[in-house]
């Protein structure tokens, strides 16, 4: 399936998309190849963009004052990756964001976004439902880090997307998960 066609797919999920829509959308969206640890956006930059992820995975972190990464988001195909304070609010990104495989990417730029939701009402009901969801799991993950155990974390991760496992290296999953990795190795040895 072509990348754009993999978006419409998406986007028609939740929105009633016409052909005339179709062929806007692919105008306001662009192809982007990123190789393999190429950074897409580098903390102090403004997020530029919204990314669909249709091939590849991508990791955003932040670094501490003690120069320890910590991951915010993993994403894989068929998924969007972004900071989305810095998208929508125009000021300096905190986060670094990394490509942690050879990735296709489709970007809009916050000013298509814009116009794009304006020409096409029925996509902001796509975006209202998928901004509610990043939010909500963001809550849940912060949640999940003050009120589960670290066991019950990788348990859900592992129920929720197995794959990541096979893709991601165990460090990065790790930090995700809020644990060293050496506790990582220790829950999957007990498995």
């Amino acid at each position: 399936m072509k990348d754009d066609n993999k978006l419409l797919y998406y986007l028609g999920k939740w929105s009633a998309i016409t052909e005339e829509d179709e062929a806007k959308i692919r105008l306001a969206f662009e192809p982007v190849m990123v190789k393999k640890r190429r950074e897409v956006l580098a903390a102090g930059e403004v997020c530029s963009y919204l990314y669909f992820v249709t091939k590849g995975c991508l990791r955003s972190y932040y670094i501490d004052m003690k120069g320890g990464e910590h991951i915010y988001q993993i994403r894989m195909d068929n998924s969007w990756i972004s900071d989305l304070e810095s998208f929508f609010s125009q000021r300096p990104s905190r986060y670094n964001m990394e490509a942690l495989e050879d990735s296709n990417l489709l970007r809009i730029s916050r000013e298509r976004f814009e116009e794009l939701l304006a020409d096409i009402p029925s996509l902001e009901r796509y975006f209202r439902i998928l901004f509610q969801k990043a939010y909500v799991n963001a809550l849940s993950r912060l949640n999940a880090t003050m009120w589960e155990s670290a066991v019950d974390r990788y348990n859900e991760m592992l129920k929720e997307n197995p794959e990541i496992f096979q893709r991601v290296p165990l460090v990065y999953i790790a930090s995700y998960l809020g644990i060293t990795p050496e506790s990582l190795s220790r829950i999957r040895r007990q498995r």
